[in-house]
């Protein structure tokens, strides 16, 4: 019986673990680094309040109905079950695409993963696993992490950013030929900081939008009053703001120290939003690959390291940053890996 390991519980991580759910029945075993899923659809939550929470990640999904792809049903799917409604709260600057639909995640972006990984059908899932080494041992793959003993796979999918994959030790330094390694060194993430301003229950947060796009800040790109962005306003909990930072001032301050940059943002809010009350506290979030700017050539959704044991990697910097380009990368993984089960 085929034991299979994830590495990764982001969007595209969580959907294949979920498709293999029917193939590789309780076999399936998925590990992050982070503490919590979502990967880069990851939502914060205050301290002291679960329910006071900040999309720190993707704000809202966009689908393009002229693109009548193998996603529609995943759309319809979350949209069924109410993890993704569509955004109706006024959003400054937002360029709205023909024959486009937006969608907020009221529970949070990262409800989206956790509905996958719910729902793969017993895939055990483990944080704080920060992957090192993969090795042949046997013909297994042997895997080796920060903290823990090293574990044996038949099968290892990884669905981490491309660079992540490139730092791995071990035999799959010499398994990635010339060719792969060449495209992978070719994908391009862009790079941001994102604040999340958590506060008490009763402030009132007094602006007439819910997101804003800012196109004339040197720092800030977007704003979002996150609970109203998602239609939750409620005097027992407390509202939320997040910033993102242009991708320039991201690639700029990348290496500095976070409690600089975190005041440097903080100060051009103020500028742009000096009605804004004092936060009861604030998570200064660095997204190293934010976006992907340039994905591997002819965008094939996965690439096979290594057959027998299979050795597969995906995710955006497969396809494209977005919903559909997750969902594509997926299908397209776990296509190659129910042929190997």
């Amino acid at each position: 019986m085929s034991r299979v390991l994830v590495v990764g519980a982001g969007l595209s991580g969580g959907a294949c673990a979920w498709l293999l759910r029917g193939a590789a029945p309780g076999r399936v075993t998925v590990w992050d680094k982070a503490r919590g899923a979502g990967g880069r659809m990851s939502t914060s939550r205050a301290a002291w309040d679960a329910a006071c929470t900040a999309d720190l990640g993707a704000q809202y999904v966009t689908r393009e109905t002229k693109r009548a792809g193998r996603c529609c049903s995943f759309y319809e799917e979350l949209l069924c079950h109410g993890i993704l409604k569509p955004l109706t709260a006024p959003v400054e600057g937002m360029v709205a695409k023909e024959g486009s639909c937006n969608y907020m995640a009221p529970q949070g972006i990262s409800s989206v993963v956790k509905y996958y990984l719910n729902q793969s059908a017993g895939a055990d899932v483990f944080y704080e696993q920060h992957v090192t080494c993969i090795s042949l041992r046997d013909g297994k793959w042997e895997v080796s992490r920060k903290t823990g003993p090293p574990e044996q796979f038949d099968i290892v999918i990884l669905t981490m950013p491309v660079p992540q994959i490139l730092q791995l030790q071990g035999d799959i330094v010499n398994i990635i030929n010339e060719s792969q390694k060449q495209q992978l060194e070719s994908v391009s993430y862009s790079s941001r900081y994102a604040l999340g301003l958590f506060y008490e229950a009763g402030t009132r947060i007094d602006v007439p939008w819910a997101a804003q796009y800012i196109t004339d800040n040197p720092c800030i790109r977007f704003i979002s009053i996150d609970n109203k962005k998602r239609n939750i306003e409620s005097p027992e909990i407390g509202p939320s703001v997040v910033v993102h930072t242009t991708v320039a001032f991201g690639s700029e301050y990348l290496d500095s120290d976070p409690a600089e940059v975190q005041q440097l943002i903080l100060s051009h809010l103020e500028r742009i939003v000096p009605s804004l009350p004092k936060p009861a506290s604030i998570k200064c979030q660095k997204w190293r690959y934010s976006q992907v700017t340039k994905a591997v050539p002819n965008s094939p959704g996965q690439m096979i390291l290594h057959t027998q044991p299979l050795l597969i990697c995906g995710g955006d910097g497969f396809t494209c940053s977005n919903f559909d380009g997750c969902i594509d990368s997926a299908l397209s993984l776990a296509e190659a890996v129910k042929s190997h089960l």
